[in-house]
């Protein structure tokens, strides 16, 4: 029963995460809590298939192309979820003068200047930064960047309330009892990973970055908000995994 539950948690957080056809495995609110544990580990195959593409297409075309196409293959895996989070965060921040305000704005499924611009420039920074490092750097962190921005995404659950608008009825996400151990089990095994891959200071460099970057957005929709919201997830994912890279860019520079 035990590894059953496992599975169909393991389903969901692929479901959730990617736009990959996944079995039907039901749907209850402690496997979608047991789920997120799983995560990192999602963030890991998003990342692989990237790597894959990256190096793949290195071969033929010039760097800087074949990183343009591995972010596309992960926009196209992802369904773009957490660029979705990023520019709607980006325009209930900057547009919203209360928290109700805020709410309502990251709501509109329309995109305003805000979001456009957090989210062109989030992505060009990342395809600038993978391009100017050598190939297998890039693969690294672009596998590593994927898995240990997802557990940035996980710990701001399970410290952090959910913010809510007055009177609306949310169901807040919420983190299973072992969930956050195996999402962090997961994220120190990448961590060792990256280390031996591109080597201790830069990888401890990006960690660093990618850690204050996401630790930056989150007060800042913690003060504004009183809490996170999926789009701030979304927001919190994408910097985490933009100051990973910039981090470790610094070093090897």
């Amino acid at each position: 029963m035990h590894g059953r539950q496992e599975w169909q948690s393991l389903v969901l957080a692929v479901q959730f995460l990617t736009r990959l056809p996944m079995p039907d495995v039901g749907y209850s609110e402690e496997a979608q809590a047991r789920s997120m544990g799983y995560y990192p580990l999602v963030g890991l195959g998003i990342g692989a298939c990237g790597a894959l593409v990256l190096a793949g297409v290195a071969w033929a075309l010039p760097g800087s192309v074949a990183v343009l196409l591995s972010i596309a293959a992960t926009l196209l895996l992802t369904g773009a979820l957490h660029e979705d989070g990023l520019a709607d965060c980006a325009d209930g921040l900057g547009g919203g003068a209360t928290c109700d305000r805020a709410l309502e704005i990251m709501r509109d499924s329309r995109v305003g200047s805000y979001g456009v611009l957090a989210l062109g420039m989030t992505l060009a920074i990342k395809a600038s930064a993978l391009a100017t490092l050598t190939l297998p750097t890039a693969c690294a962190l672009l596998i590593a960047g994927q898995s240990l921005s997802r557990m940035a995404a996980v710990t701001v659950i399970s410290r952090h309330s959910y913010a809510r608008a007055t009177g609306a009825k949310f169901a807040p996400p919420r983190l299973a009892p072992g969930a956050f151990r195996l999402a962090l089990g997961t994220a120190a095994l990448v961590t060792l990973g990256l280390l031996l891959a591109i080597g201790p200071g830069a990888a401890l460099a990006g960690l660093a970055a990618g850690t204050l970057a996401a630790t930056a957005i989150t007060r800042r929709y913690l003060r504004q908000l009183g809490g996170f919201t999926g789009d701030c997830l979304g927001a919190t994912q994408q910097l985490a995994e933009t100051g990973l890279y910039l981090g470790a860019l610094a070093w090897l520079a």
